[in-house]
């Protein structure tokens, strides 16, 4: 009489298999099925991980394409690139580089905005945040006067936390419900639901809708500033989440925030798949407010183009993670369809650019001023200014309007790099080459919602109550 099969979670380890949450599962079936010799170890095989690896001994090679201009810039610099130099310690990175607008963001190790670097067979959450593909849009509104322009845009934009209320709602393309419907990473209903409702919305912090002038041509154009909003920052906690659980089988010794996906795995197919749709989201987000205007002024746009500068691309068994860098070699964009955008202030041209893949820059160029202090610095160094008096200082001959009707004043231009310094840097460097410039008319931001957020709006007629 044949022997029952009751294979054992010691018997795995024994036969090389780390110990996970899929033991109790495998055990059960061939248990189950009386698998044994090679029928058992071609069921176990989608189990195997790839050996350990250890940190690189010493960082991989990276870029510095950005010098200090002055002692504040040089802390800022020399964290940088601290920072660069634990990272690239991870043992997938092969490359890297620094951009002038590069600042620090996050503990010791944690990629720069202004950071690239590059991964063998590796996608990594944490190198492109959770503002996936953040990005920029530029329309040309031929001769239209920029004011209308502006009060079109911003008659149909939303800026701000949620979504837009219904009634006012974009739909998702065909395509776009079916890729979110067939992926487990974004088919949920509340995934589906926030990809309808935050169609059409830009957000808060930087993200603007600038209005300006072509230096070469004369004409008005249009650009937003926004990435995918709760989709991609779902997608994101996910693939952090995913990442994790790899980073512990694979390389415990790696920090959390450069966990890392394999991208061979059917975890790494299925995020790689995820981001192209999101990606896709989000240039359709940027589409809805253009065409919105267009349609509110009755006219066809003369050209547009977009492009990233907060996304992995890949090239061969290469991943590039930009944080905040903007993509000049045209193999990582599909669906190139002009030169790039690199934004500084609102007071500051928005910059048209082309440029060469070079040893040094891995084929990117800054994503625009980046900031030397925090916003609560920014706003210490100016408080002897009213928020009015400082907002009248640095806008002066613009048309800046707030969403939420409140001033930030983080988000004025002294708040950010000089500009000049980040365009000679450019230069010096080789990060692409100015071909146009789009000259300030005015812009829309989100403003400081905190000052009437809801809770604070309850706060204050809960007190108001109580002093009757």
């Amino acid at each position: 009489m044949k022997n029952t099969v009751n294979i054992t979670g010691k018997e795995l380890i024994d036969l090389g298999f780390r110990s996970g949450k899929w033991f109790p599962e495998a055990i059960d079936y061939i248990n189950a099925n009386q698998l044994e010799g090679e029928a058992m170890l071609d069921f176990l095989e989608q189990y195997r991980l790839p050996p350990m690896i250890n940190l690189h001994t010493t960082a991989a090679e990276f870029a510095i394409n950005i010098k200090a201009e002055n002692e504040m810039e040089e802390t800022n610099v020399t964290k940088v690139v601290d920072s660069m130099k634990v990272l690239m310690r991870t043992p997938t990175t092969v490359n890297g580089a620094i951009m002038p607008d590069a600042c620090p963001t996050g503990p010791l190790g944690t990629i720069p905005v202004g950071g690239v670097v590059v991964a063998k067979n590796a996608i990594h959450p944490g190198m492109h945040s959770a503002d996936i593909c953040c990005s920029v849009m530029l329309t040309d509104f031929g001769k239209m006067n920029p004011k209308l322009v502006l009060d079109a845009a911003y008659s149909i934009t939303h800026f701000g936390p949620g979504g837009r209320p219904r009634g006012k709602q974009f739909q998702l393309t065909e395509e776009l419900s079916t890729e979110f419907k067939a992926n487990k990473l974004l088919n949920t209903p509340k995934d589906i639901s926030l990809a309808i409702e935050h169609l059409g919305t830009q957000g808060d912090g930087n993200h603007f809708l600038f209005v300006g002038i072509s230096e070469k041509t004369g004409n008005t154009m249009m650009i937003t500033h926004h990435g995918s909003r709760a989709p991609g920052a779902r997608l994101y906690k996910k693939g952090m989440h995913i990442a994790e659980r790899f980073r512990k089988d694979l390389c415990p010794a790696a920090l959390k925030q450069n966990a890392w996906i394999p991208f061979e795995t059917e975890e790494g197919q299925m995020y790689w798949n995820a981001l192209q749709t999101i990606r896709k989201w989000t240039k359709l987000n940027h589409e809805c407010i253009h065409n919105s205007t267009l349609e509110v002024l009755e006219m066809e746009a003369e050209d547009r183009y977009w492009n990233e500068h907060n996304f992995v691309f890949k090239d061969g068994d290469l991943f590039y993670h930009a944080k905040g860098a903007t993509p000049l070699d045209a193999k990582f964009m599909p669906d190139i369809t002009g030169p790039r955008l690199i934004p500084l202030n609102m007071a500051e041209p928005v910059l048209i650019v082309e440029g060469k893949t070079t040893a040094n820059n891995l084929g990117f160029a800054p994503h625009g001023a980046g900031r030397n202090m925090s916003r609560t610095q920014h706003k210490r160094n100016n408080a002897d200014f009213t928020k009015e008096a400082l907002f009248d200082l640095e806008t002066e001959g613009l048309d800046v309007r707030f969403f939420s009707k409140e001033i930030d004043i983080s988000e004025l231009p002294s708040a950010y790099k000089n500009a000049q310094t980040v365009r000679s840097q450019m230069e010096e460097y080789g990060l692409g080459e100015i071909i146009d410039k789009v000259m300030p008319y005015g812009c829309i931001m989100a403003g400081d919602f905190q000052v009437n957020a809801p809770w604070r709006k309850k706060r204050r007629a809960r007190d108001s109550k109580n002093s009757e």
